[in-house]
């Protein structure tokens, strides 16, 4: 139960910079009375805006600010939940938003919307809508249970009954499904994955099994035939290596010629130098008998003795020029011969780096193939360990089955629950339980107001309501009085069902201007009588600016407003 102490303001709306306070606890019934623009209704809204952050009434939360002071907005709230001690404080300029809990401050949240939450949801136990449905009626802001929507309706009852939890645990298990339909889509890939190993590991063993051997066949075969050449170009390389000394040697026998032509023709110049000469001098002495530059006789047998001697020289020379003309063409025969047997050795080397090239990369593909042949060997020899990762593929395979079923039973087992918590689950029989307790007590309540009328609510929170007289009203059917005893009938039932189910139950009743307008003396006086002796466990705070009801109520509390400030007087 929330037992409400004390609430303080100051410098809130038209209180100025002097603390208003206000004892939840004194009396049993109280009358707050003042004329209009007092400010008797200002506990309304401290009230609602130091819980909730949301002041009773249509108001911006800066106007809240006195506007004369225009700082230092303070309410507190103090109030008591199974023995602790809790004091809410919140202001405007500077803002504020504090929690006591037995004298020490709570821990500050991240920031106001997290500790508004805390507030709310595990101290309170309520919200704004709920909160003002039990605890507040009021003439203009407002709102009654039966001009709420059917959405909010069921908000306000399934806060009393205190199923809102299942919304909550619903929410939960919505979230597991939707964590659990990821996992099984990870899985399902997963699975997906370790189908397309299997399915490679399966052809790659079927690739081993039956084309290994034959693949080793061939390479084989391939080896055989690099081999068969490679033998057939080393033994052409022996014969042309055999071609290649025997021409070497023949050259050997014609080396040199090239040095011995070159002395030959130098000889061969000279000799013609020499013939030169003889021929010169024969010529001379046979042309001549005196001397042409002394013009002096030249004796007759020196003449003849040269002439014979030139030409016996001449006849010398011409025999040795010819046998050297011979011995030139000798060479240069022996020359020629050496230049061809050059090109044929050097075809020869050619032909057999050719072979050597291609012997190298026979050599080079047949260890290549023999790697191959090896890595083969090898993989057959290893097929245990192939069929054994197949094994663990399988194995895998078969885990993720039984995970995805696990999953999906489990979404199952959710899925059940979720339909149980939805609204048309357990919260509606639980509803319905108490939808009969409910109905008895607003007609309970109205025939006390002399309201004789069958009240009826339905599962969609929908009014059947019928008279004496007519069948089938609906609540906007009734006057404005009749309108205000169907709503003190249902905020009297929400405190009895809240009292029973100790949800939102509390010490705390505050009406704004309900004798003012709508109820006439008639209803004024039922009303007192059930706040006196049938709600005997609040404290009554009635507002209204009516003083003639003074004397009904075990205390007054009066407002007047001095220059400009609202202050209470008693």
């Amino acid at each position: 139960m929330i037992t409400f102490q004390k609430i303080k303001w100051k410098n809130f709306l038209s209180t100025g910079d002097h603390f208003s306070e206000i004892d939840f606890t004194k009396n049993g019934t109280n009358l707050i009375v003042g004329t209009n623009g007092t400010g008797k209704s200002t506990v309304l809204d401290a009230l609602t805006f130091s819980l909730f952050n949301k002041p009773f009434r249509k108001i911006n939360k800066s106007q809240l600010i006195n506007a004369t002071n225009e700082k230092d907005c303070l309410v507190e709230v103090e109030f008591n939940i199974n023995g602790k001690e809790y004091l809410v404080r919140r202001s405007i300029k500077p803002n504020l938003f504090e929690i006591e809990v037995n004298g020490q401050k709570m821990h500050k949240q991240a920031d106001d919307r997290a500790m508004q939450k805390i507030l709310e949801e595990n101290i309170l136990k309520v919200n704004y809508k709920s909160f003002t449905q039990i605890v507040i009626l009021g003439s203009s802001a407002f709102v009654p249970f039966m001009q709420l929507s059917g959405t909010n309706r069921r908000e306000v009852i399934e806060d009393l009954l205190d199923i809102r939890i299942f919304s909550a645990m619903n929410t939960i298990i919505r979230d597991k499904i939707r964590k659990q339909k990821e996992e099984i889509q990870v899985l399902d890939l997963k699975k997906d994955n370790i189908k397309d190993k299997l399915q490679m590991q399966e052809k790659f063993i079927e690739e081993l099994d039956n084309r290994g051997k034959e693949n080793i066949k061939g390479k084989r075969k391939k080896i055989d035939e690099l081999m068969s050449e490679t033998d057939s170009y080393t033994s052409k390389n022996e014969q042309l290596q055999s071609d290649a000394l025997d021409l070497t040697k023949e050259q050997e026998k014609v080396t040199g010629s090239s040095k011995k032509l070159r002395s030959l023709n130098n000889l061969k110049g000279k000799l013609s130098n020499k013939v030169a000469t003889i021929t010169k001098e024969h010529k001379f002495f046979t042309d001549n008998v005196t001397c042409p530059t002394c013009t002096q006789p030249i004796e007759e047998s020196f003449r003849l003795n040269r002439i014979s001697d030139a030409q016996t020289k001449a006849k010398e020379l011409q025999s040795g020029y010819q046998e050297l003309e011979k011995a030139i063409k000798n060479e240069e025969e022996r020359e020629h011969l050496f230049t061809k047997l050059s090109k044929e050795i050097t075809k020869l080397n050619n032909g057999i780096s050719q072979n050597n090239t291609r012997i190298s990369g026979h050599n080079r593909q047949i260890r290549d193939l023999e790697s191959e042949i090896q890595k083969l060997t090898d993989q057959l020899a290893n097929r245990n360990t192939e069929h054994e990762k197949l094994a663990e593929f399988n194995n895998n395979l078969q885990n993720i089955f039984k995970e995805l079923a696990d999953k999906k039973t489990k979404i199952t087992y959710h899925d059940f629950a979720y339909s149980l918590l939805k609204d048309d689950g357990v919260k509606t029989k639980i509803i319905k339980k108490y939808l009969p307790f409910i109905n008895q007590q607003v007609n309970r309540y109205l025939q006390k107001m002399d309201f004789y009328i069958n009240f009826k609510l339905n599962e969609e929170f929908s009014e059947t309501i019928e008279s004496p007289i007519h069948e089938n009203f609906s609540y906007s059917s009734f006057s404005e009085g009749e309108k205000m005893r169907i709503d003190l009938a249902l905020l009297f039932t929400w405190r009895e069902v809240a009292r029973v189910k100790n949800s939102v139950n509390t010490n705390l009743l505050i009406m704004d201007e309900v004798f003012d307008s709508s109820l006439d003396g008639m209803g004024t006086d039922e009303f007192l009588k059930i706040i006196r002796y049938v709600i005997k466990d609040a404290n009554v705070f009635v507002i209204s600016h009516k003083p003639d009801l003074q004397e009904k109520f075990e205390n007054v509390i009066r407002f007047e407003k001095l220059k400009g400030f609202s202050r209470m007087t008693s």
